[in-house]
């Protein structure tokens, strides 16, 4: 590992605590329930995307919570740059990570599919 890639790590890393932080601050106590699972950051570090915990939101709810961070970007990157004593801040791009569910579905399958072999 360069470098220049342990010190986006520790970015990112750093970015994964002070987000939650951030976002607990807030007067919108629908925003404090939010799980920040993952931060990654552009190579220049100027853009990150934040991944949040879907739990079991339905889609509304979703592009509702998506909304009112996108209204709350400027607050928690300001957050991050007062904290941290930061320059400048990445832009954020907040997501719903879909990953583990599609994750979870894959696994079920695989346990289906050996199971109905186990029968045969």
């Amino acid at each position: 590992m360069t470098e220049a890639q342990i010190k986006l790590k520790r970015t990112e890393a750093v970015l994964v605590e002070l987000i939650p932080q951030a976002l607990g601050a807030m007067n919108d106590k629908r925003l404090h329930e939010l799980n920040v699972i993952e931060v990654k950051c552009s190579r220049g570090k100027s853009d990150a995307k934040v991944y949040i915990d879907p739990s079991d939101f339905t889609e509304q709810e979703k592009r509702d919570y998506l909304k009112q961070l996108r209204k709350a970007r400027p607050i928690i990157e300001t957050h991050c740059l007062k904290d941290q004593g930061w320059y400048r801040c990445p832009k954020f791009t907040f997501e719903f990570d879909e990953h583990l569910k599609k994750t979870q579905t894959i696994e079920e399958l695989f346990k289906k599919i050996s199971k109905d072999k186990g029968e045969e």
